[in-house]
């Protein structure tokens, strides 16, 4: 029996101090023992009682490490070398079938000749009856009266659950049973007579459990929200403030660790993680599909291969070093260098999807590649690490060749029979043919995904690949997979993952990478983990024919590492493969390497070099250098863009579509009348007869940082086909005799404006046209919203966010090549069938030529007629700001544009003059001019006069933001006062002056706002 040491020359490592009592303990009942007299007891009867005493001290010391992780790996190794534990007992207690072993002296078969019977710590007796209680013939243990909690029952149930069951479900029988063993009921009536709600409880651990999981949620939102603006994945924000709550920064706060994350508390949360990270790993292999393998099979199988091969023959490299500087030598050499070369020949897949949708890559030749070579290195990655922890758990090669076909068995049982049964399911219940499960499928599923996980766990593989592997049975036909994945992200990736992944910041410790060594052995990790990926990849790419931009994003894409990266280290820590030095030294490569990824990818590969599917090579113009359009007010428009976002927009795109074609029993052309022809060659518009509109639908959905919308980006190509919105409209442009085209585009929402005007460039359209239509709404008191009037709200709140989307919209405005048309749709009355009044309130400038043109167009349809009124401003409007009843907003500051010069003001009212002499003969619109001291005033009573007669009228308004004849702010702050109306200043950003006034007039007519193309003026 090995003798502790007394005396030290060195400080114990961190966390030698919360054991020191109970350690201090052991040694005094160990003196005790040792001082006991031995009269009249044979030589065993008297070791018996230091044998027990020590196994209960090596037990105690192994499972604070693999238990309850309770202890850094420094601190065990040290423990084992000061002798304090049974280092060789200890080493037995690792492998399978030995678990419980009591002493060394049970499995010396040179010592067993009593009577041929075996040690009963190993196998009980056979010939014993259930229930009996045996002492082992070396060291007596364990009579019942002293330790209940470790007998040794001669059950061979007992000894199949200690050598078979697997980690996880371990934790879940451990859990279980602190949660059912409830004591009766406390004195205490909680914290009113003051109780401690973070004191940890083994009888009511919820508490302190809801502290950890709202700690870690707001840390880690608050992380992701300042590390999304640099683009970086939202892993670097879960590991990250792991960090910060662990060991490294917080946990050097007096008592925060051990109030917070207190050690008897862990096990719960680490449950809790791996149960979460069971079903992440779920939908990981949802986000593989096998059909991304086949595009670009050549290169991406050379990619994948090269990425594998020359990471794991430098990173098996790499592990001799680490291993010989750093690791405890009882870890088998072999075990470590395959650990090392899969932790640096992985990459992350999920955070690949997620770098790649983000940089709108997924449709280009790179995107391509990197996907499908993505896929096949992380199903090998995945195999590699399946391969490392059966070796390591077993505990013979015999055993890890049983563990390893049991593995493959269970996969060919899950991808083919199961699979089909799976599959013929959905289609029975028609879950599949309405791509979305139904509530047997989502049970199903789940059952599915537990018992793969349960199974993988106890043949010795850990649960997370029985998770995977469930996820490849998922069918990805008519959007099945997508919808799955709504029903369980949320859940998944706001509270149960980062929880997964705090812990393994939790486990990093900064302050031991405390020397030169261990700093230059983390710079050789990253080079090596970086440049083998990267030239590899590279260089195979290059040499299949990719540009050398082509090839550098490849190679800096491949060597992303992120979450699955930390995945593999969490088991390598669990396994007891690595100590908590080199963990922390991973932790902190993976983290480098995940954030220079999206930098050097757009270093490589920036926005001018790429090529999409589907279109040229050519570098992205510039405003400046953007073909200018035709002017707005000599061209006719049959060309459009409507850009589609909700359902709720249908109604309005439609309406406004249904004006741009002219009816059936009308000339082909918008000229309609020899008057009116003459009217349009004298102003030298030539006409076209048979001049067929074209709308291209441009579906948006926002990229998040949820899988089902990274799943949509990888699917848009099928989405295209399968959108409920798009096919709504297309059958309504087939019924209406219009051209629809349609295109699909998966991007953030900030991003919307420029893939406006990039669809617009790549169309070629002339007009885009933004409905902007009323969502769900709810009553709330208190503030309202500033578009409420917009709508006809006064007692409900616009779902859909309208300051936010006023904001998306003003950037359209601004970002957009071509003139936009906004359409706000108030609710078209149904007045007579078919028959529409447009109304055109003129007041000179840009926009409102665009506005007089289009409305001559529109108005080649017999069932629309049109009247315009030319209102200038006289001499004696005064007004008085007030200030109480207008709803100011901090919304998005306004767009800016160039100043008005007297020069451009002389064009322009030049402009005005030639364009309404030019329609003014039309005899299909009324055109009148009048003079107003409040124009704004006099434009509403118009409207509403209108309306009395004609409930249908929509108001077509030039925006007027840039280059207006006069600025109405003044009498729109007053107008706004007068009429007690709730509108914002985003408002009038918005739609303009004149929009503004109508709506705080309170006026009902629909709204189609023009603004003509920045580039043309």
């Amino acid at each position: 029996m090995p003798k502790i040491k007394t005396t030290r020359t060195k400080r114990p490592p961190e966390g030698f101090e919360e054991i020191e009592a109970i350690l201090d303990d052991y040694a005094k009942k160990m003196r005790d023992a040792e001082n006991e007299s031995h009269e009249g007891k044979r030589k065993a009867e008297s070791l018996w009682p230091i044998m027990r005493i020590s196994h209960t001290r090596s037990r105690y010391i192994y499972e604070l490490y693999y238990k309850r992780e309770a202890i850094s790996r420094e601190l065990y190794d040290w423990l084992l070398k000061e002798g304090y534990a049974d280092a060789n007992l200890v080493a037995k207690w690792k492998k399978s079938g030995y678990e419980k072993l009591c002493c060394l002296r049970c499995i010396q078969t040179k010592d067993m000749n009593y009577q041929g019977s075996t040690c009963v710590c190993r196998v009980p007796k056979a010939q014993l009856r259930a229930g009996t209680i045996v002492e082992c013939v070396h060291c007596a243990n364990f009579p019942a009266s002293k330790v209940p909690t470790l007998l040794w029952r001669s059950d061979r149930n007992v000894a199949w659950r200690g050598s078979v069951m697997g980690l996880l479900a371990e934790q879940v029988v451990h859990v279980a049973r602190s949660l059912t063993a409830r004591a009766a009921a406390p004195q205490q009536a909680g914290v009113l007579s003051g109780a401690n709600p973070a004191a940890w409880d083994a009888a009511d651990p919820i508490k302190l459990w809801v502290i950890q999981v709202i700690i870690i949620t707001g840390m880690t939102q608050i992380l992701a929200l300042i590390f999304g603006r640099i683009r970086q994945p939202r892993v670097i924000a879960e590991v990250i403030g792991g960090v910060i709550l662990g060991p490294s920064i917080m946990g050097r706060i007096p008592g925060f660790s051990k109030t917070i994350f207190n050690t008897n508390s862990m096990p719960l949360l680490t449950l809790t993680g791996n149960i979460g990270l069971v079903f992440f790993l779920f939908l990981i292999g949802l986000e593989i599909d096998v059909r991304l393998v086949k595009k670009n099979a050549r290169v991406s199988a050379a990619v994948s291969l090269a990425g594998l091969l020359v990471p794991l023959g430098l990173g098996a490299a790499l592990g001799v070093g680490v291993y010989r500087e750093f690791t405890n030598h009882t870890v088998n050499f072999g075990y470590f260098i395959l650990f090392v070369a899969v932790a640096v020949g992985i990459t992350a897949f999920p955070v690949l999807c997620r770098i790649l949708t983000e940089l709108k890559l997924l449709d280009t030749p790179v995107g391509a590649i990197v996907l499908a070579a993505g896929v096949g290195n992380d199903v090998v990655g995945w195999i590699l690490l399946a391969l490392t922890v059966a070796l390591v758990n077993a505990s013979t090669g015999l055993t890890a060749l049983y563990v390893l076909l049991a593995s493959a068995g269970f996969v060919l049982f899950l991808l083919f029979p199961i699979k089909w049964a799976y599959l013929a399911l959905a289609k029975r219940t028609g879950s599949l043919e309405q791509g979305s499960p139904t509530t047997t499928m989502m049970t199903i599923t789940l059952i599915m995904t537990l018992f793969s996980a349960f199974f993988t766990d106890i043949i010795g593989v850990h649960a997370i690949f029985g998770g995977f592997l469930a996820g490849l049975v998922i069918p990805h036909e008519n959007g099945y997979a997508i919808s799955m994945v709504e029903k369980m992200e949320d859940f998944v990736a706001i509270l149960f993952l980062p929880i997964y992944f705090t812990l393994s910041g939790l486990r990093t410790n900064l302050g031991l990478l405390n020397d030169g060594i261990t700093w230059g052995y983390i710079v050789i990790i990253c080079c090596v983990a970086f440049f083998s990926k990267f030239i590899a990849c590279g260089l195979t790419a290059y040499a299949a024919g990719m540009s050398w931009r082509e090839s550098g994003a490849i190679g800096s894409l491949m060597s992303c590492k992120g979450l699955v990266e930390l995945i593999v280290l969490n088991v390598g820590y669990t396994a007891g493969i690595l100590d908590q030095r080199t963990f922390s030294m991973f932790v902190l490569h993976a983290i480098i390497l995940t954030v220079m990824t999206t930098p050097l990818t757009i270093f490589f590969y920036p926005e001018h070099a790429q090529t999409h599917e589907g279109s040229y090579r050519t570098p992205v113009k510039t405003d400046a250098e953007s073909p200018r359009s035709a002017p707005a007010d000599e061209q006719l428009k049959t060309r459009f863009s409507i850009v589609l976002e909700k359902i709720e927009q249908l109604p309005a795109a439609m309406a406004i579509s249904q004006l741009l074609q002219p009816a059936a029993h009308s000339p082909p052309s918008y000229v309609s009348s020899v008057a009116e022809e003459k009217a349009v060659e004298a102003h030298g518009i030539s006409p076209i007869p048979g001049a067929n509109v074209s709308i291209d639908a441009l579906r948006l959905i926002e990229l998040t940082n949820r899988t089902s919308a990274v799943l949509r980006s990888q699917e848009s190509d099928h989405l295209l086909h399968n959108d409920p919105i798009l096919s709504i409209f297309r059958t309504f442009g087939t019924l209406n005799r219009l051209s629809v085209s349609a295109a699909l585009s998966v991007v953030n929402y900030d991003e919307f404006p420029d893939a406006i005007a990039q669809h617009a460039r790549n169309a070629d359209s002339q007009m885009v046209i933004l409905p902007w239509a009323r969502g769900a709404t709810y009553e709330e008191d208190g503030a309202k919203n500033p578009f409420d009037g917009v709508f006809n709200r006064s007692g409900s709140q616009d779902q859909t966010s309208s300051v936010v989307y006023s904001e998306f919209i003003r950037k359209a405005f601004l970002h957009s090549p071509t003139d936009v048309a906004l359409f706000v749709d108030r609710g078209l009355s149904s007045g007579a069938p078919g028959d529409h009044f447009l109304l055109l309130p003129f007041l000179g400038g840009p926009d409102d030529r665009l506005a007089l043109s289009f409305l001559v167009q529109l108005c080649a349809n017999s069932n629309v007629q049109g009247k315009v009124v030319w209102i200038s401003k006289m001499e004696g409007g005064s007004f008085v700001a007030g200030g109480e009843a207008t709803h100011a907003t901090m919304a998005a500051a306004d767009t800016v544009y160039g100043p008005h010069t007297t020069q451009t003001r002389i064009v322009s009212d030049t402009a005005d003059n030639v364009l309404w002499e030019r329609f003014s003969a039309s005899p299909r619109l009324i055109f009148s001019k009048e003079s107003s001291p409040r124009p704004l005033a006099r434009i509403a009573e118009l409207v509403q006069a209108e309306i009395a007669v004609r409930s249908n009228a929509i108001v077509l308004l030039g925006r007027s933001r840039r280059m207006a004849v006069e600025s109405h702010a003044a009498e729109l702050q007053a107008l706004t006062s007068s009429k007690g109306a709730v509108v914002g200043s985003s408002v009038a950003k918005t739609l303009g002056d004149v929009g503004a006034a109508l709506v705080a007039s309170g006026t009902s007519a629909s709204l189609l706002v023009l603004q003509a193309a920045v580039a043309s003026n």
